[in-house]
């Protein structure tokens, strides 16, 4: 290297300084580290005073050094320099190559400026030859060509006459012509091939028409179907100058299934109310016969791969369904429409008579596809039936009621059976129109019977409602003197209740639980108590007259009051034994129907009809006779008298006890003992001992009170203050009745006047 590039690579060195200057921070900073572990080597090496001697012989290692790493520096900027100046010198070779090319790319872009002018004079040329080359190709079809317009009104004669076989191999042969010239005419459709497409469209639309009727050609010119198909065949892979496959397999098939469509739902008009099942007993026929003749006449005409058995299923199914859809979007259908869709979607349909005959194979199986009716769809015929039956059924009972209700109002009694008991169809008619409606449900499914029969008792129990309501009526018109025969009617009421209450089972199906009847037999209960109130309020509106003289001197003297009542009794329960005599449960309210010692109820729980009927009669004429002597009316003035009431009390015991035995009462029912009861207290000679007699009193009835005895007390007429509270203070202090006594309540339901101040007690209730 020469001194003036050795120059040139020289730092330049700052104003006032000594060394370079740095060029980089990180020159400087590594000067500064370097300058910084000499001090450090420096000021270790030299500590010591020793080590000073020998500070020549570390100058000298020092420069060497120095010298050593300074050649070592010259020598690595020499190799660095001799490279860059090799670099441009190969930078400037390449610069002149560059030149060259480009000046070799203008001289041939020149050329070829010059070929593009060449070429654009030859273009007339090049024209005139592709002419001359289509217009041999021409002279040499020129003779085919002419045939032409012969050949495509030959083919549409051929279509015309469904000859699809020799119709579709002309027009292969016109669409090979057509393909022979359009290539070297460059894509050239000559004007005589205009029409060609129309003729391969109306090959198309005789193959579709023909699939379309696929099962009238099966049977009659199954050849016709055969030619159809296989040109639907062949034609479905092939492409026509270069356009889509025509793919005519897919129409055919389309074909077919619009065609059987078009046969048993292309009616748009849905059949009327009331046609449902006719229509339904048509497709039941016409569809098992559609799909054996799929199966015997079409598959063997079409392919394996067609699976006709399989697409008549489905399209017969899915026509079906969108008609069946169609019939529930539009007006609700009526109870018979609805029952019948239900019954036949569910059990014909899918059934050994139709879709699931095994004399179809697996392919016409439907199971798996959607079915007829959804449940939404079920819910709503379901619902719909249920609604019009209900009304339907209402309206039969309102009808079986009124013409009941007609009955009642006539001249002459109620009918009787063969056994002289009363008797009326009313209860075979609404059992009948409930059971049948139950019954029919159970042939669709156990929604709908559960539904049914829930409606069934709910319009029972309204019907039972109605009846009650009806009788109340009924006793108002008796009041009003509009019913001649009053208590046999109500008497047959009775049995048609009891012929009710015997034969509900027949509301239930098979191994159901009678609890769902609970509702029902108390409703019943109901009106039977109602039926036996309002005979007994007859029974105590005759008797009331009769019982206004009594207790009076008349009575004391003569039996002639009583007399009249047995009389009257007597016949007003003539007729009782013409009730059946079913064990029923009936209670009594706030009348005195039916109850016991405890809660109300007779004592013997269950009696037959009759002789519960009786067992109230009697209990209503004691009631009467007690009311009678609670009213005060009668005062005995002596011992003589008070000897006659009691006499008087006896024997007419007897006579209740001899009048309702006779009528067949048992003698275990009867209430008059408490006549006896009573007769006791009167006859007492010694006051001082009625309070025994009371508590005794007491034991036998326990609902005696205060009252009653005080106005018995008032009828001896000689009872005094002390010994009145000493009486009534037995009736208070005495033991508490027996449980068991098995009376039935008495004098609660018997008012007493109030009494007077003379005879209150200072812990009485006037008090």
């Amino acid at each position: 290297m020469d001194s003036a590039a050795r120059d040139k690579i020289q730092p330049t060195l700052l104003p006032g300084s000594s060394c370079p200057g740095p060029e980089w921070p990180e020159q400087e900073r590594a000067e500064q580290l370097a300058r910084g572990a000499a001090l450090k080597w420096a000021s270790g090496i030299f500590y010591r005073p020793e080590q000073l001697a020998r500070l020549g012989q570390y100058r000298s290692r020092e420069v060497q050094r120095n010298c050593f790493l300074e050649a070592r520096i010259k020598s690595v900027v020499q190799s660095y320099l001799e490279g860059v100046q090799t670099g441009v010198w190969q930078l400037a070779r390449a610069l002149e190559a560059v030149q060259g090319t480009r000046e070799a790319l203008s001289q041939a872009h020149h050329l070829l400026q010059g070929l593009s002018q060449t070429s654009q004079t030859l273009a007339p040329l090049r024209e005139r030859v592709v002419q001359h080359q289509q217009l041999q190709v021409l002279t040499q079809l020129l003779p085919r060509l002419q045939a032409v317009p012969a050949a495509m009104a030959h083919t549409q004669t051929l279509i015309d006459a469904q000859r699809f076989l020799e119709a579709y191999v002309s027009l292969r042969e016109l669409e090979q012509l057509q393909e022979e010239t359009w290539a070297p005419l460059g894509g050239l459709e000559l004007p005589i091939f205009q029409g060609l497409g129309l003729l391969a469209e109306a090959l198309g639309r005789a193959v579709e028409a023909a699939a379309g009727a696929a099962g009238r050609l099966a049977r009659e010119d199954p050849a016709l179907l055969v030619a159809a198909v296989r040109v639907a065949e062949v034609e479905t892979e092939r492409t026509v100058l270069g356009q889509a496959p025509r793919d005519w397999r897919q129409r055919c098939l389309r074909a077919l299934q619009e065609g059987l469509e078009r046969i048993h739902f292309s009616s748009p008009v849905l059949p009327e109310p009331g046609a449902l099942a006719g229509w339904l007993e048509a497709l039941q026929v016409a569809l098992p016969a559609e799909l054996a003749t799929a199966e015997a006449l079409v598959a063997p005409c079409c392919p394996p791969n067609y699976n006709v058995v399989q697409l008549w299923a489905r399209t017969l199914h899915s026509g079906l369904r969108r008609n069946v859809q169609q019939l529930l979007s539009g007006p609700e259908l009526g109870a018979a429409d609805a029952f019948a869709l239900l019954h036949w979607a569910l059990h014909v349909y899918m059934g050994k008579e139709m879709m699931g005959n095994l004399e179809l194979g697996p392919e016409a199986d439907v199971s798996q596809l959607e079915p007829l009716l959804t449940s939404e769809n079920i819910e709503q015929l379901e619902a719909a039936f249920v609604a019009q039956v209900q009304v339907s059924v209402a309206q039969w009972l309102q009808k079986a009621l009124d013409g009941e209700v007609a009955e009642w109002s006539k001249e002459q009694g109620p009918n009787t059976d063969p056994a002289g008991f009363y008797h009326s169809p009313m209860p075979a008619i609404v059992l009948q129109i409930l059971a049948e409606n139950i019954q029919v449900t159970s042939l669709i499914s156990d929604s709908l019977h559960r539904r049914v029969q829930d409606m069934a008792l709910s319009e029972l129990a309204a019907f039972l409602r109605s009846f009650s309501d009806a009788l109340i009526r009924f006793s108002r018109d008796h009041l009003r003197g509009e019913a001649p025969h009053y208590v046999p009617y109500l008497l047959a009421a009775f049995n048609h209740q009891s012929a009710l209450s015997s034969s509900l089972s027949v509301l239930l199906p098979d191994g159901e639980a009678s609890g769902v009847l609970a509702p029902i037999e108390s409703a019943l209960d109901d009106v039977q108590r109602r039926i036996c109130r309002l005979v007994l309020e007859a029974l105590q509106v005759e008797l009331q007259p009769l019982f206004a003289s009594l207790p009076s001197r008349q009575w004391l003297l003569s039996s002639e009051l009583l007399d009249g009542v047995c009389e009257q009794t007597s016949h007003f329960c003539q007729d009782f034994w013409r009730v059946r005599k079913p064990a029923v449960q009936v209670e009594q309210g706030e009348g005195g129907w039916g109850r016991d010692t405890a809660d109300g109820n007779l004592s013997s729980n269950c009696l037959p009809v009759p002789q519960l009927l009786l067992a109230e009669a009697e209990r209503t004429v004691v009631l009467q006779y007690l009311r009678a002597l609670m009213q005060g009316r009668l005062v005995c003035r002596g011992a003589d008298e008070r000897t006659q009431a009691a006499e008087r009390l006896r024997h007419d015991a007897a006579q209740l006890k001899e009048l309702f035995l006779g009528l067949g009462l048992e003698e275990s029912a009867h209430c008059a003992p408490v006549l006896l009861a009573l007769r006791e207290l009167l006859n007492l000679h010694d006051p001082t001992l009625l309070g025994l007699e009371v508590a005794g009193l007491r034991q036998k009835f326990p609902d005696v009170s205060e009252d009653h005895v005080s106005a018995l007390l008032d009828l001896r007429g000689d009872v005094s203050r002390e010994h009145r509270q000493a009486a009534l203070s037995s009736l208070q202090a005495g033991p508490p009745p027996s449980p068991s006594t098995g009376r039935r309540a008495l004098f609660s339901l018997v008012p007493t006047p109030t009494p007077s101040l003379s005879s209150c007690l200072p812990s009485g209730p006037c008090s």
